[in-house]
Order: structure tokens, then C-alpha cells, then sequence
């Protein structure tokens, strides 16, 4: 297996395109996380099925957020995604989240070329509130057999909002 850091670009974030590696297909429970020192995939933990994810989880690579790790993506798309597989993706807004009192900020993406929706889904408002109310409650909750308590939606914002944030985890992955 490559090592995504190296092999792959963050993608041309100004423009609102990223590459991001799926971590966790939507839908599993498994806690599958990139191991950046080792640059392989390793299961982390299994967690509750109750809390199997409800959307594609993954990072865009050549990032580190401020909890240390890659950026996270949650990928929107019809169908789980396989682990490792990389993709380009459409920023269309970040989820503002903290996790034992860190920012772990989640960028909201769909795949550049969507057929299945005909490329229709541009914003977080395409999605509808439900879709967000949906992730806010798994986010907040995931961890609540183990920590309870530890895990905090802070909001949501645009693509604009998100591509700051993009540029700042850059910036701290090229200074590390």
C-alpha cells in the first residue's frame, strides 16, 4: 500500500476539489484509522453497531487538523465507499466538532463526478436539515458507552469556511 501523504496532493482546495482516502465505509461499526507512521490502515477498535457510521469517513492527505491527525472527511455518497480507496471531492462545508476538548473539524464532501444525483449537491442546504441533524446526532453521541460527554457538534459552516480550515491544516502539516 502507498503512502497517501506521499503519493497524493490535498487537491486544489481554492478551487473547492480535495483528495481525500476513505477510512470507514459508511455504515460500518469498525474504527478503522490511517497510522501516518506506519502508513497503513489499522483497525482502531469495533465499536457499538449502534453507532455504525452513517456516511463515508475519511482524510484529505498532506493535512494535520489541531488534534494531530489528518483532516477528516465525511464523504456523502449513495453507496459506502471502500477503505482505502481515494477519491476527488467537492467541499461543500464543514461540521465544527471537538472531541475530549480538541477541534477534530470534519469537511463536508461529495464526489466531483455524481451521476447517481447528477452533480446536484453543492451545499450542506442540498442535503437538508435532516441529513445534518442525522450526522450531529451520531457525532455527539458515538462515544457516549465509553465517554460519555467527550464529543461536541460546535456547528456547522460553508465550503468557504471549510477551505480556511483546509488551508490551516495545511499549513501545520508543511511546518511539522
Amino acid at each position: 500500500m502507498a503512502d497517501f501523504n506521499k503519493v497524493l496532493e490535498t487537491g486544489d482546495y481554492h478551487n473547492g476539489v480535495v483528495n481525500t482516502v476513505v477510512e470507514i465505509p459508511q455504515g460500518s461499526f469498525l474504527k478503522i484509522e490511517w497510522d501516518r507512521g506506519r502508513a497503513c490502515f489499522r483497525l482502531d477498535r469495533v465499536e457499538p453497531a449502534i453507532f455504525a457510521k452513517p456516511v463515508n469517513y475519511g482524510f484529505i492527505p498532506q493535512t494535520l487538523d489541531e488534534d494531530g491527525d489528518e483532516l477528516d472527511t465525511l464523504v456523502v455518497c449513495a453507496e459506502p465507499i471502500p477503505t482505502g480507496v481515494w477519491l476527488e471531492a467537492k467541499i461543500i462545508g464543514i461540521m465544527n466538532f471537538e472531541d475530549g476538548g480538541e477541534a477534530d473539524h470534519k469537511v463536508v464532501v461529495v464526489p466531483t463526478d455524481d451521476r447517481n444525483t447528477g452533480d446536484s449537491i453543492n451545499s450542506l442546504e442540498d442535503l437538508g436539515e435532516r441529513w445534518k441533524q442525522q450526522i450531529t446526532e451520531h457525532f455527539t453521541h458515538y462515544k457516549d458507552l465509553k465517554k460519555p460527554g467527550t464529543t461536541t457538534v460546535l456547528g456547522w459552516g460553508d465550503a468557504e469556511a471549510a477551505k480556511a480550515i483546509v488551508a490551516e491544516s495545511i499549513s501545520r502539516y508543511q511546518s511539522q
